[in-house]
């Protein structure tokens, strides 16, 4: 076979009595590791022999993410460090970056590296042109933009060297489907595969970086969606060919809404599998990707009709 005769670089300051899982002493960082995505995300990974930083914003999320460390810990046999940080300030990424130094250097070398960054955090918002202000422009701006290349530079010193780190954002169909409302939230998640695409190049050396791009998802933040928006989305997901719901399979009030909605979201899970997967040594030829993980490529090309429905 083809293939470079080395091994990814281990994180000497973990280890795991549990062996031979793909990830096995690697460290993880997950911005928004609270819920939905991301606390799926972590799950996957941890399962995989990742640990992990988990980072949260609100203080009503701090036992949330507690209670999703521990459990990781006692089912997956790794470490997990839950970290507050807003994302949106200019001292939360390297926060993020500092308590994971602190809490898991090695001891006597003072060794430390993170292997995975994924980006997951982020705020939305639905507004016209008209009803646009700076304040808002800003607010988003600094989660889902500057929030990310905060992070990542305050992570460069400690990625690997051998092209063995993965980096994942969190994009969104928003960024490529023109949805109303959508003008700022779409474009921070523009700009996010912009930078996605530019640190695969600056990163070559270090880490792939790819995005991934979901549209709607079955988490709390989607239940608390209006059903007028659901109804408007239904005309993109029926061509969706994975939205077709299960009633023997799929959760009952996604089955009692799917006629509405056009079909059923993504799970979390589902979005996470496809991120771990590019956590994996089996990705490592692909970078500066947008891996779509919502509707087929065709429908980006000939949306213009269904707007107009929207």
């Amino acid at each position: 076979m083809s293939r470079p005769q080395h091994t990814r670089t281990l994180s000497t300051n973990l280890s795991s009595s549990a062996g031979g899982r793909v990830l096995e002493g690697k460290l993880a960082i997950v911005t928004g590791g609270s819920r939905g995505i991301g606390a799926a995300t972590c799950e996957n990974l941890a399962s995989k022999g990742a640990s992990l930083i988990i980072n949260y914003t609100s203080d009503s999320s701090a036992e949330k993410t507690q209670k999703l460390a521990e459990q990781l810990q006692a089912d997956h046999g790794v470490r997990c460090l839950s970290v507050q940080a807003d994302m949106g300030t200019d001292n939360g990424p390297a926060h993020i970056v500092a308590m994971a130094k602190n809490n898991l250097a090695h001891p006597k070398t003072g060794k430390f590296q993170i292997d995975i960054v994924i980006n997951n955090a982020g705020v939305a918002s639905k507004h016209s042109l008209e009803e646009c202000t700076s304040a808002e422009f800003a607010r988003l701006y600094n989660v889902n933009v500057r929030g990310p290349m905060l992070l990542m530079k305050a992570a460069l010193p400690y990625l690997p060297t051998d092209r063995s780190g993965r980096v994942v954002n969190v994009s969104s169909v928003s960024s490529s489907l023109g949805f109303e409302g959508d003008g700022m939230y779409g474009g921070t998640k523009a700009a996010l595969e912009a930078m996605t695409r530019t640190w695969s190049r600056e990163l070559s050396e270090r880490a792939t970086v790819n995005a991934v791009n979901p549209g709607p998802v079955a988490t709390d933040m989607y239940a608390g969606t209006s059903k007028e928006f659901q109804q408007k989305m239904s005309y993109w997901t029926k061509n969706t060919p994975l939205a077709a719901i299960r009633p023997d399979v799929d959760r009952q009030d996604l089955v009692d809404n799917a006629e509405l909605a056009g079909g059923r979201p993504a799970y979390d899970s589902e979005i996470a599998g496809v991120i771990a997967m590019l956590c994996t040594p089996d990705s490592a030829w692909c970078t500066g990707s947008v891996i779509c993980v919502s509707y087929p490529i065709y429908l980006w090309l000939r949306p213009t009709r269904m707007l107009t429905k929207m």
